[in-house]
């Protein structure tokens, strides 16, 4: 079964689900949302995940989520930071004046 990626936003959290049933949380992004803003503060895949691509799975559904809400994005978390640094087609969620801020 292919992962699924879900918001849930009474954890603030968008969570990957995989394993062979995909029922399994396997990571999860966690996140502050406020008017037209989401804060991105902690990206975490199980270490049972590693090396399935999963984190790249998930920062790719988290910021296409954001993108089709309309939302800025501020990546505190590390991960979300350098994934952005990576695949710059994303670097505009990321308000022009905090671009500097977060190294992008």
């Amino acid at each position: 079964m292919e992962p699924q990626v879900t918001d849930r936003p009474e954890k603030s959290r968008y969570e990957i689900l995989a394993g062979d049933d995909g029922t399994e949380t396997a990571g999860f992004a966690e996140y502050h949302l406020s008017e037209g803003e989401i804060d991105f503060i902690h990206t975490e895949i199980d270490s049972r995940f590693a090396g399935r691509s999963l984190g790249g799975l998930l920062a790719r559904a988290v910021l296409d989520d954001a993108r089709a809400r309309g939302l800025r994005v501020l990546p505190y978390c590390p991960f979300i930071r350098g994934w952005i640094g990576k695949h710059p087609e994303y670097t505009d969620l990321v308000p022009e004046a905090s671009r500097a801020r977060f190294g992008l």
